[in-house]
């Protein structure tokens, strides 16, 4: 019995096992006919991107340029990060908790909006502007880079301005050590991987006569290196655009090779054919040569004996050629992490609750990017800012006397506001937003929030609305009386 069960395990060892085995395996990892080519990398994503980086930005930035839908997605990323109206500053500085300092918010605001048409230091761009050029460059760089120039090189009386670094000056090749730091693809880092300096050319390697392979190596203390944190350990930033270029260069290519196709069916080219395969088209002077009258492109009068014409007949655009471009468009779309129907501008048979739920998950992620930006850039441009214009007595009282910089933790507390979007559907999101404001599960602070305002701007705005209005002797309809809130709209009459 013994010697029956011990042969019986052998035969299981020898026939089950490897079969279960084989069926836990990963089947992603498997190594047959089927995944030969499937060619990966066990690399860091630093060793990945020295050997790519300058050629996917360099691709990405010629997408950018001449691609339409290349273009439209950085439009995208300026609009829905920066807005029109850009990332709006709301000061709250309070004397004590719960009693705000309301005319040292509104000095602080006001100096703030006066920097930001001096902040670039080369005197090109508003601060938003300069906000919408560090975004846009995302898609095909995947990074951007910003000194902050503080003293009197500002140029301005808050003694900080902002310039804008080209990210191709970051030497790429530059590998090897600074000191006890080690330097990879110019990013300079300490024993933690921290970065604590970026090396750059001190002018752009490809400017003609005013280009310099000269390094100067730039602290952080003073740069803001942007980019977002994909992998552990990374240093440099990856293209946004990096998934779904080569798709975008094949479409294109595709479009082009179609476009020819149908170009030449439509001029309805072809091939003359003569029953002894000689060529017998020729002008009157030539050798035994025949004339072929022509009244207009495509259209021939008269042939000589024997020799027949046979057309071209160009299959574009056939009918599949429609289906392809969108399903690629839909693929890219997906890589970008946006919706089809906003980036191909496509709203042929897409239905509202549709458009509604890839509208609605495309703005989580333009709101994550908002939060980045705002993290990532202006927190430290800020709080930089607002140090200088402490100390250089730029931020000043209504009565004329500058806030003291030794209360600058004081003056420190704020908020930012991005630009929102209108909702879907209007009547029916407005009417849920006024039940749940009433129910108690929404505040009419987070109500403005999401709608783009700011609460304590809007109910100034409504008291000055009601204070003009009791000047003009107008009444205005009452909030319980508006659409939605449970009541008729009060029509706007002159007071009695």
């Amino acid at each position: 019995m013994t010697s029956m069960i011990h042969r019986a395990r052998q035969w299981l060892s020898r026939t089950v096992a490897p079969a279960a085995l084989q069926t836990r395996r990963f089947q992603a990892a498997r190594m047959d006919r089927l995944t030969a080519e499937w060619m990966a990398t066990a690399q860091s994503i630093n060793e990945e991107l020295r050997s790519d980086l300058d050629r996917l930005r360099s691709r990405g930035r010629e997408l950018g340029n001449n691609n339409d839908y290349a273009k439209k997605f950085v439009g995208m990323v300026k609009d829905n990060i920066i807005g029109p109206g850009g990332v709006r500053l709301q000061v709250r500085i309070e004397d004590s908790p719960g009693k705000p300092d309301r005319m040292a918010s509104a000095a602080v605001e006001r100096g703030w909006q006066e920097w930001q048409n001096v902040a670039d230091v080369a005197g090109h761009q508003h601060f938003r502007d300069m906000c919408e050029t560090m975004v846009g460059g995302l898609p095909s760089d995947g990074e951007f880079l910003l000194r902050m120039v503080r003293g009197a090189d500002a140029g301005n009386r808050f003694n900080f301005a902002l310039q804008l670094i080209d990210v191709d000056r970051i030497d790429t090749t530059y590998n090897g050590r600074h000191g006890v730091n080690a330097v990879i693809m110019g990013v300079e880092v300490n024993t933690y991987r921290r970065p604590v300096a970026v090396h750059i050319f001190a002018a752009h390697p490809n400017d003609g006569q005013y280009s310099s392979r000269q390094r100067i190596r730039l602290p952080l203390d003073d740069v803001i290196h942007g980019f977002k944190v994909e992998r552990p350990e990374q240093l440099r930033g990856i293209p946004w655009m990096a998934a779904g270029m080569l798709s975008l260069h094949h479409l294109g290519n595709f479009k082009l090779a179609a476009l020819l196709a149908a170009e030449h069916g439509a001029n309805h080219y072809g091939f003359f054919t003569t029953p002894d395969g000689q060529a017998p088209i020729g002008t009157p002077d030539a050798a035994g040569g025949q004339a072929v009258t022509v009244s207009q492109p495509g259209y021939y009068d008269t042939l000589p004996t024997g020799v027949q014409f046979t057309a071209y007949d160009s299959k574009y655009p056939e009918q599949n050629f429609g289906p392809f471009v969108k399903t690629t468009l839909q693929r890219i779309a997906s890589g970008w992490g946006v919706a089809y129907h906003s980036l191909a501008n496509d709203l042929e048979g897409v239905s509202f609750s549709s458009i509604r739920s890839g509208t609605l998950e495309e703005r989580d992620r333009w709101m994550g990017d908002q939060q980045w930006f705002i993290d990532m850039a202006l927190e430290r441009i800020y709080r930089a800012w607002l140090q200088m214009a402490l100390m250089s007595g730029a931020i000043t009282m209504p009565n004329g006397s500058a806030l003291p910089a030794s209360k600058l933790e004081k003056f420190s507390r704020h908020e930012w506001q991005p630009r929102r979007w209108e909702w879907v559907d209007p009547q029916a999101d407005t009417e849920a937003n006024i039940l749940k404001v009433r129910a108690g599960l929404m505040s009419p602070q987070d109500l403005c929030s999401a709608m783009g305002y700011d609460f304590e701007d809007t109910l100034d705005a409504i008291a000055a609305a009601q204070k003009l209005a009791k000047e003009k002797k107008v009444q205005l309809p009452a909030y319980d009386a508006l659409p939605g809130a449970g009541g008729a709209a009060a029509p706007a009459v002159p007071a009695p």
